[in-house]
């Protein structure tokens, strides 16, 4: 995991604290957030004057540096929030955001940001997230590794009864940060077997149970459709299994898997275009690795399994035809009619296995289909438990990583009725939606088994740079389903 700075909770006044660069917030009008008054008062400087007169409006996203003068800071960056009745948790992260990928020239950096937000432990977690996420660079194939970060130590200007709250913002932060790295890393490096490889590292360094499924392994247990998707490649497929049992012995696990192809050429059905980020296929299963990671790091007291299939979908002498018949762990078979399907043809098989453990619940995310019409902003949702539905959704707006609601919707399950097989791949007259490829999945999920269900194609990867994050891997929805564990442990679900 890459490095990260030291965060610290700091009572020093904004005008005392030593730092290269002190980050203040400034609500639209300009006027004046936490710290700005005593800081302007020290400095003898009317700052928000200051601000007027360059054109600072406090908007989101507007910024100003001035020098540090006669306080200790060096450098003063006053970033725009919006209005100051806005301010909430929202607004707390995305300024921490803004602040950290404003900060990395400078080695100690000290902020006021965190003192918008209430109550302000969960607002100091809250800016440490952002911070992360906006600090984040993927340059590990830069000559000379890039421009990284100088950021050393950020001293969050909070009471000590906020450290608590600081340490689990920056393990969830990490988490999020190492699943970008995982989905940035390019296919030719990130292949099934080194992935495995980076997982039972994983699990050793955390103490987690895990075993490798190498492929006569699953040819022995069945595992028809993770092996006919990678028949096509020369990188053998495998399926990675994580346990961690820190919960109640008899207490049921929750189950965490996600479709991890690293790289989805759409095999004999070749794709048209847009190839070059199809090493972000492997997204829901970096996201179930990252879980549980954080899950050990937090010692949350769950009883938790994780499934990681990875294949590479490649139009090779042996791939998969168009017509072929698949049959999956527990016997189900399915008609593979697009080989450009083949995501849920893979998860199918961890879903099946997965029931055979008799989860409390079942949660899976997969970059599938681009179609839930939500953009890049929201990963879609649907599910068997509607109250767990609606206990992630509440998660994920807690954490920043937010989701819908979509049905599914029963009467279009006759779509993917199959003549020759249980099922196809895809709907009849090209009808593929987020929805169709989780009526597939729904298949393989047991009767009376809660199944949460995250469709990413369109929010695990960012085509664009924005102020709030660079192109490529989000992380998503890796702080979703972390905020979404920690609340089965602290009461909040349900």
């Amino acid at each position: 995991m890459a490095d990260s700075p030291r965060f610290e909770a700091s009572s020093a006044p904004a005008h005392e604290v030593r730092a290269d660069l002190l980050v203040m917030p400034a609500f639209e009008g300009p006027l004046p957030g936490p710290g700005v008054r005593e800081v302007s008062q020290a400095s003898g400087i009317d700052l928000v004057g200051l601000l007027r007169e360059s054109g600072f409006i406090g908007k989101a996203g507007d910024r100003q540096l001035v020098p540090g003068g006669a306080i200790r800071a060096r450098n003063v960056l006053f970033l725009g929030v919006g209005p100051r009745f806005d301010a909430d948790l929202r607004t707390v992260r995305e300024a921490g955001m803004r602040a950290g990928a404003a900060s990395t020239p400078y080695v100690t950096v000290a902020s006021t940001i965190p003192q918008l937000g209430s109550p302000v432990d969960e607002s100091a977690r809250a800016f440490t997230e952002g911070f992360l996420l906006g600090a984040y660079r993927f340059e590990r194939y830069k000559r000379g590794g890039g421009e990284p970060s100088k950021v050393e130590v950020v001293r969050e200007l909070v009471p000590a009864s906020a450290r608590e709250a600081i340490r689990r913002g920056t393990i969830l932060g990490a988490a999020a940060r190492w699943t970008r790295d995982l989905v940035n890393t390019p296919a030719a490096d990130a292949t099934p077997e080194l992935l495995a490889d980076i997982a039972r590292a994983t699990a050793s360094e955390l103490g987690v149970g895990c075993r490798v499924w190498k492929k006569a392994d699953l040819e022995r247990g069945g595992f028809g459709g993770i092996l006919a998707v990678g028949m096509g490649s020369s990188n053998s497929p495998c399926m990675v299994e994580l346990t961690s049992t820190n919960g109640p012995p008899d207490a049921k696990p929750i189950a965490i898997t996600g479709k991890g192809i690293t790289f989805d050429s759409g095999g004999l059905v070749l794709k048209h275009s847009d190839m070059d980020w199809m090493k972000s296929d492997m997204a829901g299963a970096a996201t179930a690795l990252a879980t549980v990671r954080a899950v050990a790091e937090l010692e949350l007291p769950l009883n938790v399994i994780a499934i990681l299939p990875f294949a590479e979908n490649m139009p090779g002498a042996s791939a998969i035809r168009p017509g072929d018949v698949v049959r999956h762990r527990g016997g189900r078979t399915s008609e593979v009619l697009d080989t450009d399907g083949e995501g849920r043809v893979l998860l199918a098989d961890a879903l099946a296995y997965l029931c055979e453990k008799e989860p409390a619940l079942i949660l899976d995310s997969a970059t599938l289909t681009d179609a839930s019409g939500l953009g890049p902003d929201l990963w879609a949702v649907m599910g068997t438990d509607h109250s767990a539905v609606a206990e992630l959704l509440e998660a994920g707006d807690e954490a920043g990583d937010r989701g819908w609601e979509i049905p599914l919707w029963s009467p279009y399950r006759k779509l993917i009725d199959s003549d020759v097989a249980d099922v196809k791949n895809v709907g009849d007259h090209g009808f593929d939606t987020a929805m169709m490829a989780a009526l597939f999945l729904r298949d393989f999920v047991d009767d009376g088994v809660a199944w949460l269900h995250l469709d990413t194609g369109s929010s695990a990867w960012a085509e664009h740079e924005t102020d709030l994050r660079p192109e490529g891997a989000t992380g998503s929805p890796t702080p979703a389903f972390v905020r979404f564990l920690e609340r089965r442990v602290d009461g909040s679900a349900g």
